[in-house]
């Protein structure tokens, strides 16, 4: 696998400056593995980071302090990572790739400060709120740089040994997590700043920001902290919603440059995949925090054991990948794909390895096919967008099965025959005792009842996780099969230094 370039014409053996283009060539090559190779390295540090706390949290969850803000530990990080991708993908546009990609590492490095050495639970909190802030801005923009580099056909190759990395971080990450639980591009000219202040959509970002935050508040809240007809949880989805519809009057054809422009969704296949992507990542972030749920507090393991049995979800999400990746880049077909792969994300309930093979065909296939039905000027908008939604789509990923397990606990809950065991476990805080050290304290009959509960719980998770891959089954046949270009861009790919010696 070689990166694109067009040094290798057949003639330029016999062209008179043969030596000047090989060196070029060799130049390209280097310089665009470089830079290739540390891309890979930050998705890696990013992912590794973000999912080290998927098994520590139940232990987490234990600590008194802990016990009410356990959910804002899984969703501080998610909740700030979510609503700034429009915002970033149009800073992308104004400041070129290179700006943005440096602030986002520079607010990740301090958030991972932060939550490392936190001595409570509102240092952990606010350390992962700023380390989500750069952690998916770098996730979203080494794609977008990615898909500056290489040719729409290509990119699910490359998108595929992005995700490879990603996926050596997710795979580490429950062992890191359960063993530390234990004890012990090319930017555009600017001329003035005046014009940058023009280009930015500062109201549409405000209500942006402000209307998915809301909301997002408004899901953590519910269920876990207030009840659903409470002021905390209404008033901020009823705000939200309101916020969203202003926003898409306010992105109309009167504003200048909309951060979220309303052409990425008047295509049917840009939509669907937007759809898919949302779908996709709300069944990842799934399955990825109730298999540490199903292991620790059905199975009894440890944090570290339960780190160490979600390692074959990992070990087949990569070979998934690259075999979609290496089909789409071959045929330039993407529709079967996204159908094989909610098709086995379906019949997880079985095997974890079949979410991991059909998280693997979705992950590298859906952002080429969105990027397919645009036009290249929209590149960085709809990259944005799809990054948006795979945030937006993990908040609900722990906020969907965690209101369908407390809801299915409490239903069950009178099964045990312990009114003190009843009374210990609040309405809606059943998530929070789901761990090997709470059933360690319960005598041998109570933690028999609640690990039956639990198996109660789980199984209308799981069944809930069945109907939603259906959706994106059905989703999947919405979109068109459209042609994958073989060729990048002209504004795109690795801009040479010019020498002014060699010109002259």
């Amino acid at each position: 696998m070689s990166p694109p370039s067009d040094a290798n014409a057949p003639d330029a053996a016999h062209s008179p400056s043969t030596e000047h283009s090989r060196g070029n060539s060799d130049r390209h090559f280097w310089k665009f593995w470089l830079v290739f190779l540390s891309l890979c390295l930050l998705v890696f540090a990013s992912v590794l980071e973000g999912s080290i706390i998927t098994t520590a949290l139940p232990t987490v969850a234990r600590a008194p302090e802990a016990s009410s803000q356990y959910i804002w530990i899984a969703n501080s990080f998610t909740l700030s990572q979510t609503a700034i991708q429009p915002l970033t993908a149009q800073l992308c546009d104004i400041f070129g790739r290179r700006a943005p990609l440096l602030l986002a590492i520079g607010l990740f490095a301090l958030g991972s400060g932060l939550a490392g050495r936190a001595t409570g639970v509102a240092m952990i909190i606010t350390g992962r709120t700023i380390q989500g802030l750069g952690s998916r801005s770098i996730y979203m923009l080494v794609d977008l740089i990615v898909c500056d580099l290489v040719s729409l056909r290509d990119r699910g190759k490359y998108l595929g040994i992005v995700l490879s990395t990603a996926a050596v971080g997710a795979i580490l990450s429950p062992v890191f997590g359960g063993g530390l639980a234990r004890p012990i591009g090319d930017g555009r000219s600017i001329s003035t700043w005046r014009q940058i202040g023009r280009r930015i959509d500062w109201l549409g970002n405000t209500l942006f920001v402000a209307s998915i935050t809301l909301m997002l508040l408004g899901l953590v809240f519910s269920g876990a902290i207030a009840p659903w007809s409470s002021y905390s949880v209404l008033v901020p989805l009823v705000l939200a919603t309101g916020w969203i519809a202003f926003h898409a009057f306010e992105a109309s054809e009167w504003c200048y440059e909309p951060s979220v422009p309303p052409t990425l969704f008047t295509n049917r296949t840009s939509l669907v995949g937007f759809l898919l992507a949302f779908d996709a990542a709300m069944l990842l972030q799934w399955t990825i925090y109730f298999l540490s749920i199903y292991f620790q507090g059905v199975q009894s393991t440890s944090p570290l054991t339960s780190g160490v049995n979600t390692l074959p979800y990992n070990a087949f999400l990569i070979p998934a990948a690259m075999v979609a990746c290496g089909i789409m880049s071959k045929t330039g077909v993407y529709r079967p794909l996204h159908a094989v792969g909610f098709g086995f994300v379906a019949l997880g309930v079985i095997f974890q390895m079949f979410t991991a093979i059909g998280q693997g065909f979705l992950a590298t296939t859906i952002l080429p096919a969105i990027q397919a039905a645009l036009p290249d000027t929209e590149i960085a908008s709809a990259t944005g967008m799809y990054a948006f939604l795979r945030s937006f789509g993990f908040v609900w990923g722990v906020t969907v099965p965690s209101l369908v397990f407390n809801a299915y606990f409490d239903k069950n809950i009178h099964r045990t025959s312990n009114a003190a065991l009843r009374q210990s476990v609040r309405i809606g805080s059943a998530y929070g005792t789901a761990s090997g050290a709470y059933l360690d304290d319960l005598s041998a009959a109570a933690r028999a009842e609640v690990e039956s509960v639990y198996r109660y719980a789980l199984r209308a998770v799981w069944r809930t996780a069945i109907a939603f891959s259906l959706l994106g089954f059905v989703l999947c046949f919405g979109a068109r099969q459209l042609e994958l270009r073989k060729e990048v861009g002209k504004d795109f790919g690795l801009r040479e230094k010019r020498d002014p010696e060699r010109e002259g």
